[in-house]
């Protein structure tokens, strides 16, 4: 009986997606137009009132399209960013499903991004800027849309674009008369991309409210194949900041180059002692805490389709950092230099040494890793260098005693999460999944990237799924951040199966 139930099943999703992108067709300018409205908010994670002018762009749309149930969820600690929550009701539904995006963005440098773009206002270009397309009138819309377009402003992919498509996948749904299988919530973080720090809080307060069988995350990209994925698992991140103190003052290099340390050298050797030329990380202990790998993750990663070619091509790189493909590297827990800072360069540079010089390392965790402890063995690291570790400015004191001074700031940081392959729910959410799809998503275990995660597991005791839309070259978190058209409006499809075949 249930191998019967199940292609009926499939062949009801995909006449609903069928029906859910004639809709769109539809209205395509009307969309788009929205969009762009939703997109020239700034939502920087550090400017709080152009978050709650997002927040509130976000609630008058759930309304909008029917969702009468809203709510902004604060948390206790005042000051800080909302949740947007949302719920529909469905008679005679058993199960419940909560999806969840991030509506906050990234700092920006607006000077860095292209000429003619701006973050916060959203510019069609008729494909990439990478590949030299060009600027297009917003008017065009209104006579058609080419999928391969693509909308360039901050949080284009990441990621308001998953909470577009998951309101309008509803909107959608509406439209047609279809009834979701089960109770829907919508949830849209306010400071994903600050650390999340005060999420633990929402969910304590309101564990009740976000009750559900499942979670389904919406951020990140599709496999670099083009292929959609279905992705178990994230990697944890954290962060330390490095200030290597020189003189007092700025010196004249050549008055004093030769006899004063320069703070910028001392730094850069230190961050070269923490990998080798192989890419590998040699920080005593770095890889000693992360969990094997199941055979059922060794399967699927080989099962995912080779991609390490096109990339090097694509980005200009001739040889990777590690030699093994790029989803067996994400496996593993790493180590990056977000920037370096020290005087000036080009224009700017002057024949001085420097008071300073600062880093800021980003390190990704996998299963097993500690975020607490990975920052413990970095700076482990750093006195085994011959550096005095201090959380403050050097005090005079010593400045007189210790030859190396580093100063390190800690930020906060989360760990990895991982849900099994065979999980049940994931398994109904593989089959939405790709009944809107013209050909099965990819199952990851991990994705590169990282979210928090562990949280959804830890307090609301869900193994949350994550279902990426955005193309894989969206520069997130970058200038020139984009979202391919046929990526959004795909989206909008995916979320409606999902919300009518859990």
């Amino acid at each position: 009986m249930i191998s019967l139930l199940i292609p009926a099943i499939a062949f009801a999703q995909q006449e609903t997606a069928m029906k859910v992108r004639n809709w769109r067709a539809a209205r395509e300018a009307t969309l788009l137009t929205d969009y762009k409205a939703f997109l020239s908010i700034p939502n920087v994670a550090a400017d709080t009132s152009g978050l709650k002018a997002n927040a509130q762009w976000i609630m008058d749309r759930l309304r909008t399209n029917g969702v009468a149930q809203t709510k902004l969820l604060y948390p206790r600690t005042p000051g800080q960013a909302p949740a947007v929550f949302g719920r529909v009701d469905v008679p005679g539904a058993t199960r419940t499903i909560a999806l969840y995006a991030h509506y906050d963005g990234q700092p920006v440098d607006s000077t860095k991004w292209a000429t003619g773009l701006h973050p916060f206002k959203p510019r069609l270009v008729e494909g990439s800027i990478m590949q030299g397309a060009g600027l297009l009138a917003w008017d065009v819309i209104n006579k058609s849309v080419d999928p391969n377009w693509r909308i360039y402003a901050r949080g284009a992919s990441d990621d308001k674009a998953g909470v577009f498509s998951i309101i309008e996948a509803y909107a959608a749904l509406r439209a047609i008369g279809k009834t979701p299988a089960c109770n829907l919530i919508f949830f849209f973080e306010g400071e994903e991309e600050a650390g999340s720090d005060h999420l633990p809080e929402i969910f304590e307060q309101y564990k009740d409210l976000l009750r559900a069988d499942a979670w389904v995350i919406c951020d990140g990209p599709v496999h670099a194949s083009g292929r959609h994925q279905l992705v178990h698992g994230v990697r944890g991140d954290t962060r330390i900041d490095l200030i290597v103190h020189g003189p007092r003052r700025p010196l004249h290099s050549g008055h004093y180059g030769n006899w004063i340390p320069n703070p910028a050298m001392e730094l850069a050797r230190l961050l070269a002692s923490m990998k080798n030329e192989k890419g590998e990380v040699t920080i005593q202990g770095f890889y000693d805490d992360m969990l094997p790998i199941t055979a059922m993750e060794r399967k699927a990663i080989a099962a995912i389709p080779p991609v390490e070619k096109q990339l090097q091509q694509e980005l200009g790189v001739r040889r990777p950092e590690r030699e093994m493909p790029l989803s067996e590297a994400i496996a593993l827990p790493s180590l990056n230099i977000n920037g370096f800072a020290a005087a000036g360069v080009g224009a700017k540079s002057s024949n001085v040494i420097p008071v300073k010089a600062e880093a800021s390392i980003d390190m990704r965790l996998v299963a097993g890793n500690d975020w607490k402890r990975q920052q413990d063995k970095v700076i482990a690291h750093i006195r085994a260098q011959g550096f005095h570790v201090t959380e403050q400015e050097p005090t005079d004191a010593e400045r007189a005693a210790y030859d190396r001074i580093c100063q390190v700031v800690r930020s906060g940081g989360y760990n990895a999460q991982k849900t099994p392959m065979d999980d049940p729910n994931a398994l109904r959410i593989g089959r939405a999944l790709d009944a809107a799809l013209e050909q099965p998503a990819i199952r990851v275990p991990t994705l590169g990237g990282s979210l928090p995660l562990f949280m959804f597991e830890q307090i609301l005791g869900v193994k949350p799924i994550t279902v990426p839309i955005a193309n894989h070259d969206n520069n997130q978190h970058a200038e020139n951040e984009n979202i391919r058209i046929g990526n959004l409006w795909k989206g909008i499809e995916i979320f409606a199966s999902i919300m009518t075949g859990f």
